[in-house]
């Protein structure tokens, strides 16, 4: 059975890359960074991703996830799920199973408009009480395979214990990259 299940999920792999194969991402706010790599087509089908957060005065994240997009003409819906590490400044190192969801509108070919939103409750958190972050922006490729992307992003890490919170993300970002 275990054999049947591990093709299945390779085959997922390669169906899911033949649109958008990899894609790299860096972007930089006011007192953060986040680095994002994916594997798949982000607006159709099964994709897998991961990114690592960092902030100046608040500690950082890091997280693996997939999740799945079903396009439905110019706009594309998506639900999805993450594995963070969660590392805040004035809390215990810990780790968190969030579920997301997400919407893209293809504006133009070359501009897309998105927002994500993703939360982990008390239950699937450990070592603070709970995670949320959310991201609305666009991104416009400048030529293939290259595109830049604007937006606002929330990540916030509820302490427990009584410490305060950790914002690892709180504001306005710019960004590049690169698909493939």
């Amino acid at each position: 059975m275990k054999k049947y299940l591990l093709v299945g999920a390779v085959s997922a792999l390669f169906m899911a890359g033949n649109a958008n194969a990899v894609s790299m991402n860096i972007q930089a706010g006011k007192h953060y960074t986040d680095v994002r790599a994916g594997l798949g087509d982000p607006n159709a089908g099964l994709s897998f991703n991961g990114n690592w957060a960092r902030s100046d005065h608040d500690g950082q994240t890091g997280s693996l996830g997939a999740k799945f997009a079903l396009p439905l003409g110019p706009f594309s819906a998506s639900v999805g799920g993450k594995a963070l590490y969660l590392s805040p400044k004035n809390g215990d190192d810990g780790a968190a199973l969030a579920g997301g969801v997400g919407l893209n509108w293809n504006v133009f070919p070359s501009l897309n408009v998105y927002g994500e939103a993703y939360a982990s409750p008390e239950g699937l958190t450990s070592g603070s009480k709970s995670y949320y972050e959310a991201d609305v922006g666009a991104q416009l490729t400048v030529f293939k395979p290259l595109h830049v992307n604007a937006g606002y992003r929330v990540i916030e890490i509820e302490n427990s214990h009584n410490r305060s919170n950790n914002k690892i993300a709180d504001g306005f970002y710019v960004g590049a990259g690169l698909s493939f």
